[in-house]
Formats: structure tokens, sequence, C-alpha cells
């Protein structure tokens, strides 16, 4: 039997976890009523402490997510975790590695666990996050976790949707702050020294602080670096209490607001750029459309001449 989305909010306004998630499936895979479901909620979001954890892998960031989550839990009723794993080659789904993690906390009820496949979108994120994201800011959940699949250097989307990104990094992975000390270095507003009882951590720190001196400051806020031992729960209170003091010092100078209208403006022309398409392949057919790519495969016409000629069409 199927449930109409506006029954499915309902519930899951009410607390009930199996309609939540089914209303996240509705809104992940656009299913019909995604769109009204969202029109609904969208009025009541902007609530939740949506912070972002983010790395390249092997940085014991769903250790700590997990760390993150209990001390959350103690301050806080309800608590959501969206953790974007890596894709399945065949089947598209997510490899549930941060669920079997987080397993001891299945019992809580006041935690909601989402795990999402990325399903090869770049970017460390999923295409929907944010409207799970924003969904479950709207049924009352004070603190929304965000754990990205491991990243590089260039996948910084993780900043369109959380208001604090934490970047996770070890000591002992070689290269490692080579391999972030791009983009993602630039969008991090706490950094996290994880497994800080190994050989190396002073010396990673030292890195860390060193590249914080490099080229232009992103914003006034200087990304304190905090260490961890996630294993153990060391540094997870100061880890906290560097996220509050960056979400009080964001909300007071303007850069939570401004942060919040680009990622409004990304969602925005996302929306129009799928909704443009959509029209002009109804409007084209898609026979055409598939006549104009075989064209450019076969080498008879380039991309850009194909599509001046589609829109002419």
């Amino acid at each position: 039997m199927t449930v109409a989305p506006s029954d499915l909010l309902g519930r899951a306004r009410a607390g009930d976890k199996r309609a939540t998630a089914r209303l996240l499936s509705v809104v992940e895979n656009d299913e019909p009523g995604a769109a009204d479901a969202l029109r609904t909620l969208y009025p009541l979001t902007g609530h939740a402490e949506i912070v972002g954890i983010t790395g390249p892998p092997g940085g014991g960031k769903s250790t700590l997510v997990n760390r993150l989550t209990g001390a959350y839990r103690a301050t806080t009723d309800r608590v959501a975790v969206v953790a974007v794993d890596p894709s399945s080659p065949f089947s598209g789904g997510a490899i549930l590695g941060d669920r079997i993690r987080m397993r001891e906390r299945f019992l809580d009820e006041g935690l909601f666990i989402r795990s999402m496949a990325s399903r090869g979108h770049s970017g460390g994120l999923a295409r929907a996050t944010s409207r799970i994201v924003n969904v479950l800011d709207a049924l009352g959940y004070g603190v929304v976790l965000v754990e990205t699949v491991g990243v590089g250097q260039e996948e910084v989307e993780v900043v369109r949707v959380a208001d604090t990104v934490c970047l996770v990094t070890v000591p002992g992975l070689g290269d490692d702050i080579q391999a972030i000390k791009a983009g993602v270095l630039e969008i991090a507003d706490v950094l996290v020294v994880n497994k800080a009882d190994r050989p190396g951590a002073d010396e990673t720190a030292r890195d860390l602080a060193q590249m914080l001196t490099l080229g232009a400051p992103r914003t006034a806020w200087k990304a304190p670096i905090i260490r961890t031992v996630a294993a153990t729960g060391e540094g997870t209170d100061q880890l906290i209490a560097a996220i509050a003091k960056h979400r009080a010092w964001a909300a007071e100078s303007g850069e939570r607001d401004a942060r919040r209208r680009a990622a409004a403006r990304a969602e925005v022309e996302d929306l129009l750029r799928d909704s443009l398409v959509r029209r002009l392949r109804d409007r084209l057919g898609q026979e055409r459309v598939e006549r104009a790519i075989a064209r450019v495969a076969d080498r008879a016409i380039d991309p850009y001449a194909a599509v001046d000629e589609l829109l002419r069409e």
C-alpha cells in the first residue's frame, strides 16, 4: 500500500522514524509529491545546527561522527546523521560502512541516521544531500551532522550545506597535507588532527598551521586546529566547543547568512538548469537529442555546433 507524501509528512513530524525514512526516500529520488513536501517544509527550516565532516579517506570521520553524535545527544533532544557513502559500482546503492560503525546507537530514539549513495556525484556529497538536510531541519532535528565520502582537494560542496565545516586528517598518511591543501583546506572552519596519539601528530598540526598562513584568507575567521582520538573520545569536547565558537562568530559576522545565500543560489540554479533541460528535451523530442549525440560521437559534428543546432530547432 502506497502512502501519500502528505500522510508521511504528518507522521514524520510526529516523530515516526519509518515515515521519516520513507519521506526522505521520496525527496531523494524526486518521486511524485516530493516538490509539494519540500514546499510545505521549507518555511520550517533554518533552525538546525548543520555540521559538515569532511576530509581524505582513512581519517576516521565515521568514528569521529559517532563520538560527536553521543556528545550532542547529551544536550540535544534530536540529532540526525547524513552519511554519504561511496556507491556500489554494480547497483548504484550506498555501501553502508557508516551505519555499521554506528550500530551501537541504533536503539537511540533521539537519533536518526540516513545513509545516501553518492551515485557518482562529485564533491563528496550526493545530489540530493541539501534537500535531505532541509527535511531533517524542518522535522525538528536540532543538530544535523553531514559526513562526506573521502574527498580530494577540489571537492568542496559540503560548504553549500553546512554552517560549520570540519576538515579531518590524520598523521601518517604520507603526503596527506598536500592532498588536501587546495580547495578543501580553504573551506575548513575547524581543522581536526584525528588519531593524535600516533607519531607525527605534532608535525601534521604544524604543517596545517603553516598552510593557513599561505594565501589570502577567505574570511576573518582563523580555523582552530583541534587534536582528537576518536577511538577513545579524547578531544571531542574541545571539538564541539570549537564548532560552537564558529557558529557564534558566523551568526554575528554575517558569514552564516552569506553562506546560506550562496547555498540558496546554487540550489535554485541547479533546479533551474534541470528544469530547462527537461523542457528543452520535451520540446525537441528524445529522438532529435539522440541523433545529435550520435553525430557528435561519430565526429560528424562538434558538441558546440550540436547544441547550437538543437537550440535553433
